[in-house]
């Protein structure tokens, strides 16, 4: 974002207590990026939060990063994970009912389901969702953490957790605010408030996504 680099971005999202960063970065080439990731790698190391790159499970695996999220186009779920090993965290893609089905015979450890609602933070933006439809698909199955994705404002947190959601991704909501701190705080603030009321064995979770477009 202007006046805001990833590594700034990601550590105000990891000062707020957003334990998941996820990189992404479109548009530059290969060395740029990655010496991108290195820096925001430093800072979640800092933090101790986890860091996830989008797209390139090169770039992760050569920053040591905790894992990779990859999306429809990218490099097949299966095939990263010969590459990464088992311990290794990928994520995929859905946008609807065929590609959730196929994200969770493929292996991924979670699954990113949207869009929630409208983003300009995203080229060529799948059909919109919404929380009904992303609720019926996600709550098919329990084996692995569904996280809203696209457009999520601080007012559907609620909404969104409470319907059967692991977690949400959050990116323009803060990386577009005037005061980034404070919406970051505000947005963890009530994810923990909404674990603590549903009291979940394992509390449902911010994925801050840095982003340049």
């Amino acid at each position: 974002m202007p006046g805001y680099g990833h590594a700034a971005l990601a550590e105000i999202a990891c000062k707020a207590g957003i334990k998941w960063v996820q990189l992404r970065v479109k548009g530059i080439d290969f060395d740029s990026w990655l010496s991108i990731a290195r820096e925001v790698k430093a800072i979640t190391d800092y933090y101790n939060s986890v860091l996830i790159i989008n797209d390139s499970l090169e770039i992760a695996m050569k920053v040591g990063a905790d894992g990779v999220h990859l999306g429809k186009n990218d490099m097949p779920v299966a095939e990263a994970r010969k590459i990464a090993g088992n311990h290794f965290i990928i994520g995929a893609t859905a946008n609807n009912e065929v590609d959730f089905e196929k994200a969770l015979i493929s292996g991924a450890d979670y699954i990113g389901l949207g869009p929630f609602r409208f983003t300009n933070t995203k080229e060529n933006l799948s059909p919109v969702l919404g929380l009904e439809r992303m609720a019926a698909i996600a709550n098919k199955q329990s084996e692995i953490p569904v996280i809203a994705i696209g457009g999520i404002q601080l007012d559907d947190i609620s909404l969104i957790l409470n319907s059967g959601i692991y977690g949400v991704a959050i990116s323009s909501a803060i990386n577009l605010a005037e005061n980034k701190t404070k919406v970051a705080k505000d947005f963890q603030s009530l994810v923990d408030l909404e674990s603590l009321k549903a009291n979940k064995d394992f509390p449902s979770f911010i994925n801050f996504e840095s982003q340049n477009k």
